[in-house]
């Protein structure tokens, strides 16, 4: 038996990716690195907390304005920057999912796989947390130019998330 090398035990995290795709990816990898994201710890027990959720999952309301999916088809590497708040309250059938990279009807169907809203009330049901937001967000995943997304809609999702004393919140990447 021959001793491995350090390159025989390389993951090849691109092995399943092929041409311009692969050169792509290996292209993000190697772009600059995010600075240190500062850790925040809870200022009290996680069961008197607010907790709110923001979604990828590109959902809104039927009654609020869609999300802009022509502006992706016209360029790949844009999607619509803007988010919409959803009311904890929310159920399947409130909602439109206007996301490109997933067949929408799953989350139209089952809003839980991408903003699991009956899961957090069962969690402050139980009293694992203090209360589920009254507001939770989303906004178009897959943002490959995200500099709207960070400038404009990050900062007011932010004041919202203030205003409501939230304490928490919890990512749900789609």
């Amino acid at each position: 038996m021959t001793e491995l090398t350090r390159a025989d035990t390389r993951v090849d995290s691109y092995r399943f990716l092929g041409g311009m795709t692969k050169r792509m990816v290996q292209t993000w990898v190697n772009l600059d690195h995010a600075a240190d994201i500062p850790w925040t710890p809870l200022a009290k027990p996680l069961a008197e907390c607010t907790v709110a959720m923001i979604t990828t999952g590109g959902i809104a309301l039927k009654t609020d304005r869609p999300f802009d999916e022509q502006v992706e088809r016209c360029d790949p590497w844009f999607s619509d920057p803007s988010f919409r708040v959803i009311p904890r309250d929310t159920v399947s059938h409130d909602i439109k999912c206007y996301h490109l990279h997933f067949n929408p009807g799953v989350c139209e169907s089952d809003l839980g796989c991408v903003l699991p809203l009956r899961q957090l009330g069962e969690l402050a049901a139980r009293g694992e947390i203090g209360r589920a937001a009254p507001s939770h967000y989303s906004y178009m995943g897959y943002t490959l130019r995200p500099q709207r997304l960070l400038d404009e809609s990050v900062p007011a999702i932010v004041q919202q998330l203030r205003q409501e004393s939230v304490d928490a919140v919890v990512l749900v990447p789609v």
